[in-house]
């Protein structure tokens, strides 16, 4: 199916192999790229009214700081008395905008206040909020962020600089396949879901299109690699349907926080198909990792041990499963962890038995999300592995009739029939 980006020599390939691994992908390629044109987005539909709102940036020139604003009285208690100014947070900034119609001009906007805002400081680069409502009663130029475009670039610029001075070309066309990966998202899943289509069918086309162009582009047009689609294909089905069994058994409906609510409530947005997408598209990012791991092992094991047949390569390649397996799942569960800090602070602070956290949507919609996540990402192991060992054992045998006269461990003595020594031995258990 061509050549992959590897240097050294390729095992030989049943042509039988690679017809079958095609009749797979072309349908699959094919069904995907129809769906996309399908499918693609068109202008979203909103029920809410909305000001005209534009964004621009500017510079902070000057701050004039004022009192804050005196607290409410609590009832039964004396009048606070006034509340010192907070630097930064309490009074008025010179801005000299650098964008928009009005670039080049200076303009006063107040300082974001209230517990949580940021703070400021002359010299500073911020985003402003700029409404050509005149009946509303407020600035035409609000401070709403800091303008991070330029620590972001050189962020972006390490981090590339990194990848391709590690990775070279692949590392490049990792970048490009990352590239590609941010449009489809921002392009045709986003998009396509602000515009009424379905969450899940969105999800599930736009996750395919990501694993084909991106893992084609990163790893080569070759038979290992459309083994790992094919693996994922089927693992990530699976992922879908134990996540809707899930989702309908726990009764969840998507709507956990002021987000959610939002889109269903101007958006007309299935929130629950939009729990199941987002688990998909998850569940994507890990897949992947597995099952090219799984189909690159099998292929090394073949390449390396020509004697090899289906059993011995799944039982050698499946212990490198259980292995990974064993670390990506606790990989998981940090990451969920990690992305939910606050809410479990927020939950040790209020000391709730055990039971009623648990059963919270919240914590409960991240634990079904966490673990259909895990049981597709299992499956994927033995599935992938056994797709990859009967291709890796066809290849064996069809280079008994197409020697590769190029590898060193081919010697013309015909020492390649022979049983090579099980380099992988089964650990005593």
């Amino acid at each position: 199916m061509g050549a992959n980006h590897s240097h050294g020599p390729s095992v030989p390939r049943s042509r039988a192999t690679v017809w079958a691994t095609l009749a797979v992908i072309v349908p699959l390629a094919v069904a995907t790229l129809a769906a996309l044109v399908w499918m693609w987005p068109t202008e979203p539909v909103s029920t809410a009214e909305q000001a005209k709102l534009e964004r621009v940036t500017g510079t902070i020139a000057g701050i004039t700081l004022t009192p804050c604003p005196q607290e409410p009285p609590i009832e039964g208690q004396a009048q606070a008395a006034t509340v010192p100014a907070d630097p930064a947070t309490c009074g008025d900034a010179r801005v000299l905008l650098t964008s928009g119609e009005d670039s080049g001009q200076r303009v006063t906007s107040p300082l974001p206040s209230g517990p949580g805002a940021q703070r400021f400081a002359e010299g500073d680069d911020v985003v402003l909020i700029h409404t050509t409502d005149t009946t509303l009663d407020v600035p035409p130029y609000q401070i709403s962020d800091h303008d991070r475009s330029t620590p972001l670039w050189l962020v972006g610029a390490a981090f590339s600089l990194a990848v391709i001075a590690f990775g070279r070309w692949r590392g490049v066309s990792a970048l490009v396949g990352l590239a590609i990966t941010f449009v489809l998202l921002l392009m045709f899943v986003i998009p396509g879901i602000l515009a009424g289509q379905p969450p899940l069918l969105v999800g599930i086309v736009g996750s395919a299109a990501i694993m084909l162009t991106v893992l084609y582009l990163t790893h080569g047009f070759n038979v290992t690699t459309s083994t790992a689609i094919v693996g994922t294909v089927i693992s990530l089905s699976l992922t879908g349907l134990l996540s809707y069994a899930a989702i309908g058994l726990v009764d969840l409906n998507g709507i956990t926080d002021e987000s959610s609510f939002y889109l269903d409530s101007s958006y007309r947005i299935n929130t629950q198909g939009l729990l199941l997408a987002s688990i998909i598209i998850g569940s994507l990012g890990v897949l992947d990792d597995v099952t090219v791991t799984q189909a690159a092992t099998v292929a090394e094991l073949a390449h390396a041990n020509p004697g090899y047949g289906f059993a011995q390569l799944y039982r050698a390649a499946s212990r490198v499963g259980r292995m990974h397996i064993a670390s990506v799942i606790n990989t998981i569960v940090l990451a969920y962890a990690g992305a939910s800090l606050p809410l479990l602070l927020l939950i040790s602070v209020g000391e709730e038995p055990v039971g009623q956290v648990v059963t919270n949507p919240v914590l409960a919609q991240e634990i079904v999300r966490s673990v259909a996540g895990t049981l597709g990402l299992i499956s994927a192991v033995p599935i992938t592995t056994a797709l990859a060992a009967l291709a890796g054992a066809r290849r064996t045998h069809s280079g008994h009739d197409h020697p590769d006269h190029d590898h060193p461990d081919h010697p013309a003595s015909g020492a390649r029939h022979r049983r090579p020594p099980d380099v992988l031995p089964d650990p005593v258990r």
